[in-house]
């Protein structure tokens, strides 16, 4: 290994990085990505996309760079995936509303349904698919385009040769979800104001500017990225909390490859993040048990993690295989469309049957992430809630932890089920996980209005 590796991961990060300030100033200037929210890591990943050597070929990039934008995301995903549970903390929470667990059940019940209608599409279709096409439906609607990454690492790690052209259909579907999920959030926003099913909003408002241009030019608005839960004179805060990330990615480099050279059965086909995000659970909880979670700010923890996603992003989209994804335009068409109605049907009608007071709130800020991203959910819900005076924003954000830890978890286990074992268990396994979600949700929504 030589420096020469180290320069070129330097310069070609660099360059892209470029793009990235593009893509912010592009979100600021165009109305069109304004009013779509579409992140400035899509739009810089796309426009290098188009001019790279897998569009235009204009920019004309070494085949280095285009192998490290291919590889990197993969290895950016796993120290984002690693940090979920780092901060957690759920005392106090669940207990003063009781929302959140059959908020939670349903946002894993639709993602597995998603799994399974996306499956559903080699049935439909008489392509030539691969293996576990179509999961990239509940991948790029519920997970999103950092998601897609962890897709192309799970794929990669069990040798498949087709994960890049999975990575890219999940980064199209991703596309396709934060897009529609703003605008077909915004059309249920305006017939539940016209229903009087809105408890705040009376009449749809603008949104603020600054969500639309993507920063606050008044710097008394600006928000702190976190405590900061350390000296400098000792260590930086952020590099604190990026050096326990990084440390439990290592621990857990080493716990795999341990388990690989000893050829354990079942666990060596475990994906490298499903172990960080269990010994991280381990790491979080020690660090409880000795007092010390007053090192750790949830803020510093997911400005880290964010910016490890942005260019997991970037780099995601740069290189995409277009031709790849072209083949399969009409199967992608229809789980796009299946993805929208399946999503806003059962999340409409389930939200408002089992959760109390701000139900359609909660509703349309977790109908914001199960099509797009977190930040999609919060600015759906910003339209409804403009000041976050109702408890919607903590019941959504708390449930949407819980849902992520056990979707990543759960992740793993349905792709190597249905490549080891067939697309038609696998579809089995995610109707089955989602049936019990809903089961889930619906009980623990009884014990509320029992008040249990």
């Amino acid at each position: 290994m030589t420096s020469k590796l180290f320069v070129e991961l330097l310069y070609s990060v660099g360059f892209i990085s470029l793009f990235l300030l593009l893509g912010v100033f592009l979100r600021a200037k165009i109305k069109f990505f304004g009013q779509t929210f579409i992140p400035a890591s899509v739009i810089g990943g796309f426009i290098v996309l188009i001019l790279g050597n897998n569009g235009f070929n204009i920019l004309k990039l070494p085949d280095e760079w285009m192998n490290i934008y291919k590889l990197l995301p993969g290895i950016l995903i796993v120290p984002v995936v690693a940090s979920v549970p780092l901060g957690l903390r759920f005392e106090g929470s669940l207990k003063s509303s009781k929302n959140i667990l059959p908020l939670a059940f349903i946002i894993i019940a639709i993602s597995m349904f998603q799994f399974a209608a996306g499956l559903s599409t080699q049935y439909v279709f008489t392509d030539n698919f691969y293996s576990t096409f179509g999961l990239e439906l509940g991948i790029g609607y519920v997970g999103g385009h950092g998601t897609a990454a962890v897709l192309g690492n799970l794929l990669h790690n069990l040798n498949l040769e087709y994960w890049e052209q999975a990575q890219g259909v999940a980064i199209t579907m991703a596309t396709f979800g934060l897009v529609g999920g703003i605008l077909f959030g915004m059309v249920l926003i305006n017939y539940a104001s016209r229903k009087n099913e809105t408890k705040i909003l009376k009449t749809p408002q603008d949104i603020p500017v600054s969500f639309k241009v993507g920063y606050h030019n008044d710097i008394n608005k600006q928000n702190s990225l976190g405590r900061e839960t350390t000296m400098s004179s000792s260590i930086d805060a952020l590099a604190f909390h990026l050096a326990i990330i990084l440390g439990v990615c290592a621990i857990s480099y080493f716990v795999l490859n341990t388990i690989k050279e000893y050829k354990i059965p079942v666990l060596s086909e475990i994906s490298i993040w499903a172990y960080a995000i269990i010994i991280m659970f381990i790491v979080w909880g020690l660090i409880i048990k000795l007092k010390l979670s007053f090192l750790i700010d949830e803020k510093v923890k997911s400005k880290i993690s964010g910016s490890l996603t942005e260019f997991a992003v970037v780099c995601a989209i740069a290189s995409l295989p277009i031709k790849a994804v072209f083949e399969y335009l009409m199967p992608i068409l229809y789980m796009v469309i299946v993805g929208f109605v399946l999503t806003t049907i059962f999340l409409y009608f389930m939200c408002k049957w089992l959760l109390d007071g701000y139900w359609f709130e909660m509703m349309i800020a977790t109908y914001g992430s199960c099509c797009g991203v977190f930040l999609t959910g919060i600015l759906l819900l910003r339209i409804c809630d403009p000041e976050f005076k109702s408890p919607a924003i903590s019941n959504y954000s708390l449930s949407y932890t819980i849902s992520s830890v056990t979707y990543f978890a759960l992740l793993n286990f349905i792709v190597t089920t249905i490549v080891f074992s067939g697309l038609f268990n696998g579809m089995l396994l995610s109707m089955g996980i989602g049936l019990l979600a809903t089961i889930l949700a619906i009980l623990f929504a009884k014990i509320k209005i029992k008040g249990v």
